[in-house]
């Protein structure tokens, strides 16, 4: 809760700072990597930081809490805080680089609005920081717990025991933990971060979902490969397609995120685009070895139906659940492979999967959430570009399906709040 005394400076000071957030973080950054190059190099996307969504993010969520402190001054914003802390103990943050931070975000703040930072605003702004600082500290301290690691701990060593392309620009990469012993469990709708050392010695982190069955002796994630377009190839992305071979060893993180399936008999949506249908297979995987008689739709959207990774699986884990029906959308579905849905080898989870794939409503176009039939009690999950996101996000509200219902996952910083 903010203090009495700093509530009318922040109501008073929030619109100028956040006229001039995006100036202020991008000094920030600036004054931070002046000081500390190694986080450069080491802990933030220098691909984000070029493109200035990195800054846009940390905007949005500073502007996003301080409002929140204001409207609703006896709650907590839990679920921002827990999607950034769960980011954050991916990466291996620590309670000490949140001093880092304060120091230099404060002193862009001055730089900016210059003389109207009295003393008085300083300290509320300070408030504001330490506040939303110190419950991420204590959420990412209860994630470490969870895991058993000390703080920051979170890396571990993982040998790559398989690797398949399932398109061009998807590649899907088995993973064990390079000990000998089984990888251990996750939540479906997890990921984990990939730390890979680049030939200019950087140390570069990406997150990617679990793509596979849960319960298993080894974890997988699919690689979307970026491709320079707008900006810069990826570089992790493009490493791991080019470079990582079986036999290979990388640093991988446990397990995060809290855009996971809860136990229940509820209706689902699990709606995704592009790579984005990853996490929505683990939960399929999941829901098809307990035998769940739960109303679930899939929905999915890609460019052409050779660039839908998993797309087999996917047809078949649906074939798997009584009360489950998949509504695919391809923007050019001219460019459709000639070649059947093929079946796919059960994982050890699973019985021997149905000859037969799932039958499924295949349009052109975007998505249209209006033309399927949703029950009000539906509990959603989205993942894919923020566009497709926020497009279908709106048409479930326009429905009537209640906010708090809908959940969602961005990979990479989370421009969702910053335009809010």
């Amino acid at each position: 809760m903010l203090s009495e005394q700093s509530t009318p400076v922040i109501r008073a000071t929030l619109p100028a700072v956040g006229a001039a957030i995006e100036e202020i973080t991008t000094l920030f950054y600036r004054k931070l990597f002046d000081v500390r190059p190694e986080l450069l190099r080491d802990l933030f996307n220098r691909g984000n930081q070029a493109n200035g969504e990195q800054q846009q993010a940390l905007a949005g969520s500073i502007a996003a809490f301080a409002g929140m402190l204001l409207a609703h001054p006896d709650t907590r914003p839990d679920a921002m805080l827990a999607r950034i802390a769960h980011k954050h103990a991916s990466l291996g943050v620590t309670a000490d680089q949140y001093k880092i931070v304060n120091e230099h975000l404060l002193a862009a703040i001055a730089d900016v609005l210059g003389t109207a930072v009295t003393p008085q605003v300083a300290d509320a702004w300070d408030e504001v920081y330490w506040l939303m600082a110190n419950a991420l500290i204590s959420v990412e301290a209860r994630l470490y717990e969870q895991h058993g690691t000390p703080e920051g701990g979170t890396w571990q060593r993982m040998t790559v025991v398989g690797r398949h392309e399932e398109t061009p620009d998807a590649l899907a990469l088995s993973l064990r933990p390079a000990d000998g012993t089984p990888a251990r469990d996750f939540r479906p709708g997890q990921y984990v971060s990939v730390q890979v050392e680049l030939p200019d010695g950087a140390r570069q982190i990406r997150q990617y979902s679990l793509s596979g069955a849960p319960g298993r002796p080894e974890w997988r994630i699919t690689v979307k490969r970026l491709c320079a377009g707008t900006g810069p190839a990826g570089e992790v992305s493009s490493w791991l397609h080019d470079q990582t071979r079986i036999g290979d060893v990388l640093a991988v993180s446990a397990p995060f995120g809290d855009l996971t399936l809860p136990d229940g008999d509820g209706p689902l949506l699990l709606a995704s685009a592009g790579i984005g249908g990853t996490p929505m297979l683990a939960m399929l995987h999941h829901l098809a070895a307990i035998g769940s008689s739960r109303p679930v739709t899939v929905v999915h959207a890609d460019r052409t139906p050779a660039d839908h990774a998993h797309r087999d699986e996917l047809h078949h884990l649906v074939s798997r659940l009584p009360h489950a029906t998949l509504h695919l959308w391809y923007e050019e579905p001219s460019h459709q492979t000639t070649a059947p849905l093929s079946p796919v080898p059960a994982p050890p989870s699973l019985p021997s999967l149905p000859s037969l794939p799932a039958p499924a409503t295949v349009s052109s176009g975007r998505v249209d959430i209006g033309r399927l039939p949703l029950p009000q009690d539906l509990t959603s999950y989205l993942c894919g570009p923020l566009p497709f996101m926020r497009a279908l996000r709106g048409a479930l509200l326009h429905r009537g399906i209640p906010p708090q219902t809908i959940h969602y996952e961005v990979f990479g910083p989370d421009l969702w709040l910053a335009q809010q």
